[in-house]
């Protein structure tokens, strides 16, 4: 018994077995073999190596943005002396996030304090006062309607608002040489590397005078609302009249191979929604606003002086991913590859096996057929019960 174990021991640790090989000499055969094999091979360099980069690993970066515009803008209309809007009066939120709306367009209604008036000619008709009870107004009726405008009367911010004319052209279309600068730092912790957009050569002096260009200055951080406007795809004039929505992208696709000097930012400008064309008149929601009030006090009475604002919102968008070869990625790859090299051996096999007029022969050669015999209860010995196949 034990003399058994030893020598099962010794077979299974210091024995090697081999797959039987049977060479082939058909070239129909051979030339399918090598063209599969070559179709992997350029997969694997092509497609893993050289495209997706599969020697290498991959991170993605913690991102911050900081941005600041800059301009001054100046209004007249018949129901207002002259304006000038800065900063602080055209950017919602407050300056430094990264998505924020520049005010382009506004219908003003001032002096607004808390009483009973009438509705809008054309908002809710009525010929009694019965025609002001319940209803479906977002204002809350009194159920009173005022003969003089053959409106219902509604307890609301007085006099209502009246934003059926929108401005046009758009009253701050001076807007199109504002300008703004964009802030970014990424970092890439897995390889410890942290990278500005304010790259090498980009200095206060270069910052002072340059202004952001596809072509000539891609890395100037400066850029005019009235190209970026037009980089995305809008019209300025349309988009500023009733508003929109452009997404500006900082692309950090970086390969830390090289020198970390070549990790630089590149811009692009996409347009997200707004009015670029006149078909768009026909579709709902066309646009980008939002109401916005200032409150004040006059004579101990609280007052408002309301603001529908039309702007382009802008969205700061971060996307980074950084490459650096790594030996791990590298040999599953090539582990991979060579695992799809048996492809080449299982399309061949089914050709000789089943496809050719020979495969009988080749079913012969392949595999190696023995006789099986079947252990007899009745004897002591073994005999031959049942022939399964023969050579």
């Amino acid at each position: 018994m034990k003399s058994q174990i030893a020598n099962a021991f010794s077979d299974f640790f210091f024995e090697y077995e081999t797959p039987r090989q049977v060479l082939v000499r058909d070239r129909r055969v051979g030339v399918v073999c090598r063209l599969i094999q070559l179709g992997v091979l350029a997969y694997i360099i092509g497609w893993v190596f050289i495209y997706e980069k599969g020697y290498q690993s991959t991170d993605i970066a913690v991102s911050s943005v900081y941005t600041k515009m800059k301009g001054v803008g100046y209004t007249s209309g018949v129901n207002e002396s002259g304006r000038v809007w800065d900063v602080a009066d055209y950017v919602f939120p407050p300056q430094g996030d990264a998505s924020f709306v520049v005010m382009t367009n506004y219908i003003i209604t001032e002096g607004q304090k808390m009483g009973k008036c009438p509705e809008l000619p054309g908002k809710h008709s009525c010929s009694s006062n019965s025609d002001c009870e319940g209803g479906t107004l977002k204002r809350q009726m009194t159920g009173v309607c005022v003969n003089a405008t053959k409106t219902c009367e509604v307890l609301a911010w007085c006099p209502v608002e009246n934003d059926h004319n929108i401005p046009d052209p758009p009253m701050l279309m001076s807007a199109e040489n504002y300008t703004l600068f964009i802030k970014n730092s990424v970092t890439f912790p897995i390889f410890g590397v942290s990278r500005s957009n304010l790259v090498e050569g980009i200095d206060n002096d270069y910052i002072s005078k340059c202004l952001h260009d596809q072509k000539d200055a891609p890395l100037c951080p400066i850029f005019r609302l009235g190209d970026i406007v037009s980089m995305s795809g809008f019209n300025f004039e349309t988009i500023a009249r009733v508003g929109g929505a452009i997404g500006i992208v900082v692309d950090w696709t970086c390969n830390l191979d090289v020198d970390v000097k070549h990790c630089k930012p590149k811009y692009n400008f996409h347009g997200l929604y707004g009015n670029p064309a006149e078909t768009d008149k026909a579709r709902a929601s066309v646009g980008y606003n939002f109401r916005y009030a200032k409150h004040f006090l006059e004579n101990s009475i609280q007052k408002r002086t309301l603001l529908k604002v039309f702007g382009i919102r802008l969205d700061i968008i971060v996307q980074s991913l950084a490459r650096k070869f790594d030996i791990i990625p590298t040999l599953t790859a090539i582990g991979s590859g060579v695992g799809i090299f048996g492809v080449a051996t299982v399309v061949c096999d089914l050709v000789l096996l089943y496809l050719l007029p020979k495969r009988e022969f080749y079913k012969n050669m392949k595999f190696k057929q023995t006789d099986t015999y079947v252990q007899d209860p009745d004897s002591e010995g073994c005999s031959t019960e049942t022939e399964l196949s023969k050579k």
